[in-house]
This record gives structure tokens, C-alpha cells and sequence, in this order.
């Protein structure tokens, strides 16, 4: 899993079937290589600058209320930025 920073969406005139009804954002990475982003699905409401929980990879199926080609969801929305090692 991976805490991101949501910091737009994806908008598209035109997806694979599947992919309707979910909404597409761009996540930044917290932690580690901060110049790759994750386009992750979301049905839990996340907005734009909120921290958010990713699950990424084969698991994500098991997440989505219905089959769709997506490798990164958003799983939860975090209240607080959570500290490490003291910073």
C-alpha cells in the first residue's frame, strides 16, 4: 500500500466500459520515488490535496464493486499524516 497526496483527477471523454462510474485521480507518492504517479480509482469520495491509502496490484480486484481493468484503488482516506521516526 501506498499514502498519497490526490493531486487532480483524470477526465475522459471516452474509457474502456468497465472503467465507468469510477472516478480517476492522480496520486502522489508521500514516501519514496515522488516522480512517479499512481492513477488510482476511487469510489470512497477522495478530493483533490486529500492523504489517501492506495492498494496497488493483483489485489485490487477484490476491492472493486464490479470486474474492471484497474491496478490501484483508493482504499481509504487518512485523517492524519502519520509520522516516521519522529519527522
Amino acid at each position: 500500500m501506498v499514502i498519497g497526496k490526490v493531486i487532480s483527477r483524470v477526465v475522459s471523454t471516452r474509457k474502456y466500459d468497465t472503467l465507468q462510474g469510477y472516478k480517476l485521480l492522480i496520486i502522489e507518492p508521500c514516501y519514496g520515488n515522488k516522480e512517479e504517479y499512481i492513477v488510482a480509482a476511487d469510489e470512497i469520495g477522495a478530493g483533490e490535496g486529500e492523504l489517501v491509502l492506495v492498494s496497488t496490484g493483483s489485489s485490487v480486484q477484490y476491492g472493486l464493486s464490479k470486474h474492471a481493468p484497474i491496478d490501484a484503488i483508493v482504499v481509504g482516506i487518512v485523517d492524519q499524516e502519520p509520522t516516521i521516526n519522529g519527522k
